[in-house]
């Protein structure tokens, strides 16, 4: 590596750190006026648990949502620099092309996809669960039922169905309960039951006051009792679908959970499946925004910094505004999660390519 390549991706490392040593104290001291008077609603609240339980977990969520503001402006600032200070055109006439300056640029910003690209799928989940705890127990007014689910149908496998009108979590105690075997599209039998109870110390279920109908070419034939021990290919946490737990699980147990909610009959997991995607989308999107603020900050304009950090600034947040209407839309049950979530690189995509071939000339 080149003196010149350790001088450029020095400065971009170091401005990336910097700007967002100036942002995140920005973010945390509006949230504080934010939540300061729930914070001393609870006298059992301590600084150390606020710290440890939400502010960390909120920085890093702050960090690697929007990891694309402080690093384009970032870039903006020192590539502007740079060539305020003719250095850009002493490198050119040095004989380097504009290519060739990239190179250091696209190595920080593989540096900088790589670790948030780590933190995104295997590190935020993890402190998510703890933050989404505190905002229950600590900020809402009412918490999200995570105890009573209704009406739900569960597809287990090709052959196997399970219907509850309500299943109470914390007691583990299901109410009109049905299950559906086939064979093919032939109806085999099926179980009714008025009540039902999960046993988490052996994972059977208890059916009380249960039939059992079997569906048979000469005639149906029911069996009934007041109780029935038994086992099914299902838990109740299996029965919980609750948006914000996404963002709590690592992006393999989120795979797990998108497939087998699929595969039992879960009609839309386009929340979970755009949580999942943007964990690749947001480090990728580094390559884009590095290359659109060096092609823009890489020539001497009137004005100096000022013009093209104000002209950065309004494009990141036009940047920024693509990419949270593409993921509410992405939610939705008439659009592709994929597509929607990777829209805004895309399109950011061909304008750093427009800005890439017009810098070289």
């Amino acid at each position: 590596m080149r003196k010149l390549d350790k001088y450029i991706l020095k400065k971009y490392l170091t401005s990336f750190i910097f700007t967002l040593l100036i942002l995140i104290p920005v973010a945390i001291a509006i949230d504080v006026s934010e939540k300061i008077g729930k914070f001393l609603a609870k006298p059992d609240l301590t600084f150390i648990e606020i710290v440890k339980d939400y502010y960390i977990p909120f920085i890093l969520n702050y960090v690697f949502n929007f990891m694309a503001l402080p690093l384009f402006i970032a870039v903006i600032l020192f590539t502007s620099k740079l060539a305020n200070d003719t250095e850009i055109v002493a490198i050119h006439s040095a004989g380097i092309s504009f290519k060739r300056l990239l190179r250091p640029y696209i190595i920080g910003a593989g540096i900088v996809a790589s670790v948030a690209f780590v933190f995104n799928h295997f590190v935020v989940p993890r402190t998510n669960g703890t933050f989404e705890n505190f905002k229950e127990e600590n900020l809402r007014r009412r918490p999200k039922s995570k105890t009573q689910v209704s009406q739900v149908n569960l597809q287990l496998d090709d052959r196997n169905y399970v219907y509850f009108r309500s299943f109470n979590l914390k007691t583990n105690y299901g109410y009109d309960f049905s299950y559906e075997k086939f064979e093919g599209l032939k109806l085999k039998y099926k179980i009714l039951a008025g009540n039902i109870r999960y046993n988490p110390k052996d994972s059977t279920y208890t059916l009380n006051n249960y039939k059992k109908r079997f569906v048979n070419t000469k005639g149906d034939s029911i069996f009934s009792d007041r109780k029935m021990d038994t086992t099914f290919n299902f838990f109740p946490k299996d029965l919980l679908y609750v948006d914000y737990l996404a963002r709590a699980m690592t992006s393999q147990k989120l795979s797990e959970h998108i497939e087998i909610s699929s595969n039992r009959g879960v009609k839309n997991l386009n929340q979970y499946k755009v949580e999942l995607y943007k964990r690749t989308s947001l480090p990728v999107s580094s390559f884009v925004l590095t290359l659109i603020a060096v092609a823009l900050a890489s020539r001497k304009r009137r004005g100096g910094v000022g013009i093209n950090l104000a002209f950065g600034i309004a494009l990141m947040f036009i940047y920024v505004f693509f990419m949270k209407v593409a993921e509410v839309l992405g939610a939705g049950a008439g659009y592709n999660p994929l597509f929607m979530v990777w829209l805004p690189n895309i399109l950011f995509g061909i304008l750093a390519a427009y800005l890439y071939f017009n810098a070289k000339r």
